[in-house]
């Protein structure tokens, strides 16, 4: 009964001062992490896809890991610059950003991919060469969106001379709408999420233009996470690549073939000159 009465008081003590005990209290509650994802499909979809994922990580892991949503890219990347998410799904040069300003370092990415940005005009429309976009309207998720904007506009002008009216219309799905109703005549956005339009929208689009490659999204971590929790987290993606089920789960992101990568893989992006068209969140 003693040694009963002493673990309890343990326990207790070991919750009131944050000290590691190494004595597992009967009904505690489980770790818990916020996460944060890039807003490039709409809320329903993007919920419906990193809902089941962290879900089946929780599960795995004894953990808690809660999806945090951000109404937009921007409202997402203010939250990165802030520290508000233990964990998050980003693009490249948010990479960049985050690491700067809090301190964040990539776990994982897609190996098997790069990130390419894409440039679309409605099938039947006259354009034919990037050329004749100048001045023109051309619609773009964020002004920070890395192959679908920044990298696009980067290209645009140090490639072609090319200076484009931007027009932000908050997702990539809004952008291949606006360019199908002929709101305007071009579009910036990536492969992936072409490939995931509704077929009536992905026919009726034209790619123009195709950036060159950068590595892929990245999971990254904010420091205040612990290195026994990194570590467990990249061994459970990385075990869950393997098959079944949990695999479909990572496909849906996508993440193929969930790798290793280290902050080195992105640093090439510094010297791109992006910044000048990088607009830093409010």
């Amino acid at each position: 009964m003693k040694r009963t009465q002493w673990g309890w008081n343990a326990c207790l003590i070991g919750t009131v001062l944050g000290l590691v005990t190494g004595i597992r209290c009967a009904g505690a509650a489980p770790q818990s992490f916020k996460v944060g994802v890039v807003p490039q499909y709409e809320v329903s979809e993007l919920h419906e896809i990193w809902g089941a994922l962290l879900t089946r990580l929780g599960q795995k892991l004894g953990a808690d890991f809660q999806l945090v949503g951000s109404p937009s890219i921007p409202a997402f990347e203010q939250a990165l610059a802030s520290g508000t998410y233990d964990f998050a799904y980003l693009n490249p040069y948010d990479m960049v950003v985050a690491h700067r300003a809090a301190g964040y370092e990539p776990l994982l990415r897609d190996i098997s991919n790069n990130l390419h940005g894409i440039l679309v005009v409605a099938k039947d429309s006259p354009i034919k060469s990037v050329t004749e976009l100048n001045g023109k309207p051309v619609a773009f998720p964020a002004p920070n969106a890395l192959g679908a904007s920044l990298l696009m506009r980067a290209e645009l002008q140090d490639r072609f001379g090319v200076a484009v009216e931007p027009r932000y219309v908050k997702t990539h799905d809004s952008v291949y709408l606006n360019v199908v109703l002929g709101e305007v005549v071009a579009g910036g956005g990536v492969l992936r999420t072409l490939d995931r339009q509704s077929a009536p929208i992905r026919d009726a689009l034209r790619i123009l233009h195709t950036t060159n490659a950068v590595p892929s999204h990245p999971i990254a971590v904010h420091p205040r996470v612990a290195r026994e929790w990194r570590e467990k987290v990249v061994e459970a993606l990385m075990a869950m690549a393997e098959g079944g089920e949990d695999r479909k789960l990572l496909k849906a992101v996508p993440m193929q073939e969930p790798g290793p990568v280290t902050y080195a893989d992105y640093q090439a992006l510094e010297a791109m000159g992006l910044n000048r068209f990088y607009v830093s969140p409010k």
